[in-house]
Formats: C-alpha cells, sequence, structure tokens
C-alpha cells in the first residue's frame, strides 16, 4: 500500500455462485457450505464490507471483525453494530475510510444480488465459491465476462461432512485496457 496519502484500496466481490448463477432463494442461501463459510471468513476478515439490507437481513447479525456498512435508501433504518448508507457511493465511501484506518487492503462487497451489478463494472477483483449445484433460486449473480476477467486462481474441493456440494474457490482479476491481467 502507498504512503503518499493515496493509498489504493482494491474492490473485491466476494460470492458463493450455482453453476447456474444462483446465489439466493427467498432471502436465504439455497445451501449449505461451512468450508465457504471458513473461506468468506478469511477473505472479508479485518475488511470493511459492504452489503444491501436484505443481505444484512438475511445474515441477522453484524460480521464480527468487519465494519459493516448496509445500503438502505429508508432514511429510518437502523441496527445496532452497523453503518447504514442512503446509497452505493456513500457506503463506498464510508467504506474506503475506515479501510485506511484499518490499513485494510481491499473493501469487500458481499452481496446482494443489485449490490454486485452495480459493482462488478468497477470491480478490482472476485472471489467466487462455484457451487458445484444448480439450485432453484430467485437472486442471480452478473454474468462475469471473459474479455473482462482474467482467472488467476482455481481450486477444486470435494464437499465436506457439512456441506451440501462439491466447490471451487475462483480468483479473478480485472483485465487491464491492453487486454492483459491488472
Amino acid at each position: 500500500m502507498s504512503t503518499s496519502g493515496s493509498a489504493r484500496i482494491g474492490l473485491v466481490l466476494v460470492a458463493a455462485v450455482a453453476e447456474n448463477g444462483v446465489i439466493g432463494r427467498d432471502n436465504a442461501l439455497p445451501w449449505r457450505l461451512k468450508s465457504d463459510m471458513q473461506h468468506f471468513r478469511a477473505l472479508t476478515g479485518g475488511k470493511p464490507v459492504v452489503m444491501g439490507r436484505k443481505t444484512f437481513a438475511s445474515i441477522g447479525k453484524p460480521l464480527k471483525d468487519r465494519t459493516n456498512i448496509v445500503v438502505s435508501r429508508n432514511p429510518d433504518y437502523t441496527a445496532p453494530g452497523i453503518l447504514v448508507a442512503p446509497t452505493l457511493d456513500a457506503a463506498l465511501a464510508a467504506a474506503r475510510g475506515d479501510a485506511l484506518r484499518r490499513s485494510a487492503d481491499a473493501i469487500a462487497v458481499i452481496g446482494g444480488s443489485g449490490i454486485f451489478s452495480e459493482t462488478i463494472g468497477i470491480a478490482d477483483r472476485l472471489e467466487i465459491a462455484i457451487v458445484h449445484a444448480a439450485p432453484d433460486g430467485d437472486t442471480f449473480f452478473p454474468a462475469i465476462d471473459a474479455k473482462m476477467w482474467h482467472e488467476t486462481a482455481r481450486v477444486r474441493h470435494r464437499a465436506a461432512p457439512q456441506d451440501d456440494a462439491d466447490f471451487s474457490f475462483i480468483t479473478y482479476v480485472r483485465v487491464a485496457a491492453g487486454g492483459s491481467a491488472a
């Protein structure tokens, strides 16, 4: 990280996505993957996390060891342990300030679908857990355009005893304007 006062804070989308693009059903995950939850904590711990109100409601409580920033257009929305932002821009500004105070290298965007759709065009990295299943769902992750994203890592895992399916952890980085990974 730069010491010049213009520190580069990355924007990382962190999601579990089924092979058919599903990320949710009825405001909940349509699978149980304890292994992914451990990976998620490792990726987001010590960083500000930005999410929509429905995602926060589905989690039910603030995530420990992270500044939880919830986007809600409702000016009266509050919950203990979170910072509410009226717009995504306001949430990202608050997250950047928090990341600088924490000396974190990134802001983690953790959902839902609308927040992912609004941020995939400005994100630096995607950390995707591909769930090797095709559950029914009503919420989807935006398409990952191979012209915009370069896969840099993929590790496949067999389902552990507390996992509903096999899964792979995949890292994508944004392709630079010249056509190579940033």
